[in-house]
Parts: C-alpha cells; sequence; structure tokens
C-alpha cells in the first residue's frame, strides 16, 4: 500500500509505504510497485493510530456491557490501534490465572492490546511474571469493582512492580478527603461534591512521594484537576486526560444526569479549561479514554446507585481532531499525535509504536480533517449505544489500519468495513 501526498501530523506532505506489517519508507516521490495499491492522500492528514492506555472492555464477567469483539471495533473505527485493559473485571485480574482468561477473550480483538494487572489485598505476585502492560490502575479509593488499597499494600506492590520492571499506573483519590456532607444531596452534582478536587491532590502527591521515596516511577490515571496534573509534574511523574475531563465539565451535569458520574468526577469550568492550557502546553503527558461503558438501564438510577463511568474509546481521536481542526484552538494535529500515539508509546515502551516513521508498526489513521461530523450514541460501536459527547463533532478515519491489516474502512457510499481480529498482545515475544 502506498500513500501518496499525505500530510503528516508536523505538516509535511510526504508518500508512505506500508510492507506487510511495516512501514517501510517515508519520503516524497515514491514510486509504486506494480501489485502496490496507491491511496491518493492529497489534503488528508495521515496519523500514527491512538495507543488507548486506558480502557474497561468488561470481559470476563460483564459482556453485556462491552466484550473483546465490540470495543475493539468501536476502538477501530475511532483509530484507536492498539488499547489497554485494566483489572477490574470478574473475576479481576490479581493472578497469573485470570490473566491467561484475559489474554484468551482479547483473542477476539481487532486492534493491538495490552493486559494490566491489579493489585488487592490476595493479588498473587507472581502474575509480575506474566507478559503484563502494567499494574494497575492500582485503586487508591474504592471505584467499579471495589479494589481499593491501604497505604502499605500499595508500597509493597510498587516495590515488588519496580524489581521487576513493570510500570505501575494509579487510580488517585483519596476516600478521606471525600465530602460526607455531599451524602445528603440527590442532584446530578452530588458526586462531583462527594469526591473532591482535594482528594485527587492529595492522592497523588502521596503516591509520588512513595514512588520517590522507592527510587521508581508511576503514571497518574484520568488526572482531572490542575492540580493533579501540576504535583504529578512536579514529582517527575506522567500522568493522562481523558477526554471527558478535557472537555465536560460540571456545569454540563445539569444535562448528563447520571450518565455524567465518573471516577473521578467531573470538575468546575475553571478546573477544565486549566486541565485543557495543560493539555496544550506540554504538561499533560497522554490522552486515554478510561472507555467504561455501562447500559442505559444500568444508568438510569440515583446519583447514588448509579454505576460510575461513560464509553469513550470511538470518540476521544475525532474529538481531539477536530479540536486541532478549528483554527482558534491552542491544539495542534502534532500535538494530538503526541498526546496519542509518541507520547504514550514512550512513557509505556512501545518503541515499535507510535510515530510515521520507517520501520515501525503500520499503525495507520487516514481522515479528512474539513470532514466534520456531529457524533450520535445510536452511529457508534461500543456495546452501549450512549455517549456523554451527543451532539459534539468529530472526525473520523476513513480508514484505520492495525500492523498493515485494514481493522476500519468508511466507504463513500457511506457504509464500512471491518477488518479480522488480529490483535496480538504488545508485551508478548
Amino acid at each position: 500500500m502506498l500513500f501518496r501526498n499525505a500530510t503528516l501530523a508536523d505538516g509535511r506532505e510526504r508518500d508512505v509505504r506500508v510492507d506487510g506489517e511495516t512501514i517501510a519508507a517515508v519520503g516524497e516521490d515514491l514510486q509504486a510497485d506494480g501489485d502496490e495499491r496507491v491511496i491518493d492522500a492529497a489534503g488528508k492528514r495521515l496519523l500514527p493510530g491512538m495507543i488507548d492506555a486506558h480502557v474497561h472492555f468488561r470481559q470476563p464477567g460483564f459482556p453485556h456491557k462491552e466484550t473483546w469483539a465490540t470495543g475493539s471495533r468501536s476502538a477501530a473505527a475511532g483509530g484507536v490501534t492498539a488499547v489497554v485493559d485494566q483489572p477490574n473485571t470478574d473475576p479481576p485480574t490479581t493472578d497469573p490465572a485470570a490473566f491467561d482468561e484475559k489474554v484468551d477473550l482479547a483473542s477476539e480483538s481487532l486492534v493491538d492490546f495490552g493486559i494490566n494487572g491489579g493489585v488487592t489485598a490476595d493479588w498473587d505476585p507472581e502474575m509480575l511474571d506474566r507478559p503484563l502492560f502494567a499494574l494497575g490502575e492500582v485503586f487508591l479509593a474504592d471505584s467499579t469493582g471495589d479494589m481499593g488499597i491501604e497505604a502499605d499494600l500499595f508500597e509493597s506492590a510498587l516495590a515488588a512492580a519496580t524489581e521487576r520492571d513493570v510500570t505501575v499506573t494509579v487510580h488517585a483519590e483519596d476516600a478521606d478527603e471525600f465530602s460526607q456532607e455531599a451524602r445528603d444531596r440527590d442532584d446530578a452534582d452530588a458526586w462531583s461534591a462527594y469526591r473532591t478536587a482535594g482528594a485527587e491532590a492529595v492522592a497523588v502527591e502521596r503516591a509520588c512521594e512513595v514512588a520517590a521515596d522507592l527510587g521508581a516511577t508511576i503514571h497518574v490515571a484520568h488526572t482531572s484537576t490542575p492540580e493533579g496534573v501540576d504535583r504529578a509534574a512536579d514529582a517527575g511523574m506522567t500522568c493522562e486526560v481523558t477526554p471527558h475531563h478535557l472537555l465536560l465539565s460540571r456545569e454540563d451535569l445539569n444535562d448528563l444526569g447520571t450518565f455524567g458520574r465518573m471516577n473521578p468526577p467531573l470538575r468546575s469550568e475553571e478546573r477544565r479549561a486549566a486541565v485543557y492550557e495543560r493539555v496544550a502546553d506540554g504538561t499533560v503527558d497522554v490522552i486515554a479514554t478510561d472507555h467504561a461503558p455501562h447500559t442505559r438501564e444500568e444508568k438510569d438510577a440515583s446519583i447514588w446507585d448509579a454505576p460510575s463511568g461513560v464509553p469513550g474509546v470511538e470518540t476521544a481521536l475525532p474529538l481531539l481532531l477536530a479540536e486541532a481542526a478549528d483554527d482558534d484552538s491552542p491544539l495542534t494535529f502534532e500535538r494530538v499525535r503526541d498526546l496519542t500515539a509518541a507520547n504514550p508509546a514512550d512513557v509505556f515502551d512501545l518503541p515499535a509504536k507510535g510515530r510515521i516513521e520507517e520501520g515501525r508498526d503500520a499503525d495507520i489513521v487516514l481522515v479528512d480533517p474539513d470532514d466534520r461530523r456531529e457524533i450520535r450514541g445510536a452511529d457508534l460501536h461500543s456495546k452501549v449505544d450512549w455517549t456523554p459527547f451527543e451532539g459534539f463533532e468529530g472526525v473520523f478515519p476513513e480508514l484505520t489500519l492495525v500492523r498493515g491489516g485494514v481493522a476500519y474502512r468508511s466507504d463513500p457510499d457511506g457504509g464500512e468495513q471491518f477488518g479480522d481480529a488480529r490483535g496480538r498482545n504488545v508485551r508478548a515475544e
């Protein structure tokens, strides 16, 4: 396959040749071989596929919410070429047998994948000998799955992972900082009032201190406040921000209701804007979705009974590309590439992924930045048919390649095609 006259994230126009699973050449005026499919990419952007380092594909245990087949289709349609699944399934991924079971289930994936291992009071450290993507997200407060742990267990798990050179990611909220007064409320904003911004800042700071004492590094998941971002950056740790914390705030909760409940919760508009600034200026390292689908029936409950989490794997890159295509936005296509592909590849040691360069995996997304589409939950491919971004605009892929194979293609007549399940564990030899 040869892409002609494609515009890369940094604005250069180049031809890009794909041979087998890899990018064979990036240059000007590349000559097509006789049997090579030539794609005219003039006026379009050719980007590395997104590495979504934080998804919940719900298997095993909750296939009514999502499966590896449906979740990976949604990922491919959104330009995501690799996902990292979190451990709070049923059973939780806290021992070698549970890890092996999840790898078997992931054989249905259209995109490459990583599997994280979890930490609970009865976790099995021998799991660290499996080809884990990372240890985490390690929950410092209870979330979906009730996997919150105490400080001494976090320290011992971090030490064990560091000894084996396994990355540790942290869900940083301190339950001691939750506001019990908010428990008397039942409005849509009560969850944000309960799980306070201070709870995140305190937990990030303490987790970073433990890591520093051990000579370790951590990656802070779904940072939702400027205070949390700054504490991680000041400590020399990396962090991620989700699209919902980037683009939504507590001001949206009147419309979203319990469908806007997630952990950590939405923050004030002032904090959201400050997080956006840090995403744009380079302080934030990674955008990851925390794709956490629940059915409409499950979410249609009281603010205290509805489960936390929103879907997002299919809409993240399209939303960011729409931002970059806006002349007034501080986000550039190059910055979007770094946040979604180049930086995750660097942070999590994936040298074959993350960039359009010769010799790297042909994880490629072709988009027309002028072709914006209104986001509708009914049009997406997750097993749940809703999105917190209903009515937003996105720039969706025309073509998604995973290691040179077509994972997703949209047709000019509005149809679409999906490839076969060919995803593989990015940590496997």
